[in-house]
């Protein structure tokens, strides 16, 4: 079958060519340029055929669109390669010379385990406090907030980095309040034992997802021992943590077992 094929095609190419030979001269001039101006790879095959022409033409129609995908390849990356050097004559530079001395005033922001810890003795005591230079920041309005929800009066003043509290004298005026206070330790733990002593009534504190993965069981534990109503209400030994205060009974103590 494929020497019948190839010898149909040998024969179709003497036709054509015997057909060339009888035409006009003018007629054959533009036979010739249409034909120089066709694809490489259809010149390439009229030419090759022979007895294996079948086997030239399939060759050739396989390399031409791989000669096609490399020059596109090729292209691209000149491209490329123009982009590159069209942005590496835009780069600043910029030279830093030796420097001798250097002066000026730097304006440290507050510490946020201080901010809280201060807020929250403010809040305690008698007369009114004004921090300064108050941190802020997630942790920091998380305490604001579960302040004022006990009772505690305050004036913000967060672009100044200003705050002034109204002290309640060891006592906070509320009896029971939830405090959501997010993921912030520095509000937790210290409230925890701020609520059992200086309040009365039933209180639950909280957080956020990565709150309730905190550990806080050796807290409670020590405040059990000193005679609170405290528990971890999901048994994780992380908050919620609540608590039924009735202030801290007084006495002696000698020692708390925590962990």
């Amino acid at each position: 079958m494929l020497l019948c094929l190839a010898d149909a095609a040998a024969c179709v190419v003497t036709a054509a060519k015997m057909q060339i030979l009888n035409l006009p001269k003018h007629k054959v001039g533009a036979f010739a340029s249409k034909r120089q101006a066709q694809k490489p790879f259809v010149a390439h095959r009229a030419q090759s055929c022979g007895s294996d022409g079948l086997q030239q033409s399939q060759i050739t129609f396989a390399a031409a669109p791989q000669q096609a995908a490399a020059k596109r390849r090729s292209k691209r990356a000149a491209t490329l390669v123009v982009a590159a050097a069209a942005a590496a004559e835009k780069v600043e530079q910029l030279t830093i010379q030796p420097i001798k001395t250097i002066s000026g005033t730097v304006k440290l922001p507050g510490s946020k385990s201080l901010s809280n810890r201060i807020l929250l003795l403010a809040a305690l005591a008698e007369g009114t406090t004004v921090v300064k230079n108050l941190l802020d920041s997630d942790d920091i309005r998380f305490m604001v907030g579960a302040l004022k929800a006990l009772g505690i009066q305050m004036e913000e003043k967060w672009e100044e980095g200003v705050m002034v509290v109204q002290g309640c004298g060891g006592k906070f005026p509320v009896e029971g309040a939830e405090l959501f206070l997010g993921n912030a330790g520095t509000a937790m733990r210290p409230l925890t034992a701020a609520v059992a002593a200086a309040s009365r009534g039933r209180f639950v504190l909280d957080g956020v997802a990565r709150m309730r993965e905190r550990p806080i069981q050796d807290l409670v534990d020590g405040l059990v021992q000193l005679g609170v109503d405290a528990k971890c209400t999901l048994g994780t030994g992380c908050p919620p943590v609540e608590i039924n205060a009735q202030g801290l009974p007084s006495g002696t103590v000698s020692r708390l077992f925590c962990g």
